[in-house]
């Protein structure tokens, strides 16, 4: 069993890591036209859809976004598939996905949908056998239409009405708390620490996913606390190389100053290096400086009624961005201050930067 969710986590990852540059570059195509139709005094351009003009072209342009950003459960869904079992899986992944939105099944049915053609080509591979002249119909036909009538099945008939009425459940629990001071506040304490705490691993990119998939549903709040949390750690070791500059080595020096880029942009992984030298202590650090810079976005009123823009320069996206600023700015400085007080940077001997893959890092900004 343990094996199994390792291995199902690593699909999971596959297709995130997929979906993060349809999702990115979607959600930036909206809020682009929305601020500056915002710059214009206009606060919704679907009036516009009928009409002639600049506007007009802004309206269609945000349109454009809202496709990519309809496409994410497909796919998710497809590449969570194709991660399991290769091509013959990633039409019926893509059909899953797809159902998923169609019947409002969200996020879990498009995992669960990828799962069933995922593994239902594996099984399909393993146990059916045909004869030689025959195999060339396996990844062309057999497969895909076991995996498409599996899919079709289960999430199309069995699973697509129980699967809606959670998702809709879930969907208005979480508006609800996003309209709720205390809730939200709670909600942002809980999701700065995830993202501070593995910097671009699986806590990290649940709580990121968690943040898209509401942002499908026209819940746009979580990205404001999310997007302020990953600029937080690698900004705190910028500011900490300069502020304790006598607790690093050169080598970290240096890369200080990559992380005043990383943190604008918002590469929550430029702090990893400087992590490993003792994650023991370093990792707790970084979760709390990470919840309090999102609670204090929360606490000053920052707020989003449009899909928020990453990096510190998001703050254009948001109403109050101020607050957003100093959420990111305090919870950095916390991070700078209580790191250097507590490990010496100078040795590196506890480091595994070299141990850090290039290829691993990606760029996160919603």
């Amino acid at each position: 069993m343990k094996k199994f969710l390792k291995e199902a986590k690593g699909h999971l990852m596959t297709g995130i890591g997929y979906m993060l540059p349809l999702i990115i570059g979607a959600s930036l195509v909206v809020a682009i036209p929305k601020l500056i139709g915002v710059s214009m005094g206009i606060n919704s351009l679907d009036p516009y859809a009928e009409k002639e003009g600049f506007l007009h072209v802004l309206y269609l342009l945000e349109q454009v976004g809202w496709t990519g950003i309809g496409l994410v459960n497909t796919v998710l869904a497809g590449f969570i598939a194709y991660s399991i079992a290769d091509k013959p899986a990633i039409g019926a992944g893509l059909i899953g996905g797809a159902l998923a939105s169609n019947t409002k099944a969200g996020f879990l049915g498009a995992v669960i949908a990828a799962f069933i053609a995922g593994y239902s080509v594996r099984w399909a591979k393993k146990h059916i056998h045909l004869p030689e002249s025959m195999q060339q119909m396996m990844p062309l036909v057999i497969c895909p239409f076991i995996a498409t009538g599996l899919v079709a099945v289960i999430m199309g008939v069995i699973l697509a009405t129980p699967l809606a009425a959670i998702n809709d459940a879930l969907v208005s629990w979480l508006r609800d708390m996003c309209q709720s001071g205390t809730s939200q506040l709670v909600m942002s304490l809980i999701l700065g620490a995830m993202i501070a705490s593995d910097m671009g691993g699986p806590i990290n990119k649940s709580a990121w996913m968690a943040g898209n998939v509401l942002l499908t549903e026209g819940i746009y709040q979580p990205n404001v606390y999310i997007n302020c949390a990953i600029c937080i750690p690698p900004l705190a070791y910028a500011i900490a190389t300069v502020i304790k500059k006598n607790r690093f080595s050169s080598s970290f020096q240096e890369a200080g100053k990559g992380n005043w880029v990383m943190g604008f942009i918002g590469i929550t992984e430029g702090a990893i290096p400087f992590t490993l030298v003792k994650p023991a202590i370093l990792i707790p650090i970084n979760m709390i400086g990470g919840a309090i810079g999102a609670g204090l976005c929360s606490i000053l009123g920052a707020q989003a009624n449009i899909p928020p823009v990453g990096g510190m320069y998001g703050f254009i996206s948001i109403t109050n961005g101020w607050a957003y600023l100093v959420g990111i700015i305090v919870g950095a400085l916390f991070i700078a201050i209580v790191s250097t007080m507590l490990v010496d940077f100078n040795d590196e001997s506890d480091s595994s930067e070299e141990d850090i893959d290039i290829d691993d890092i990606e760029i996160t900004i919603e």
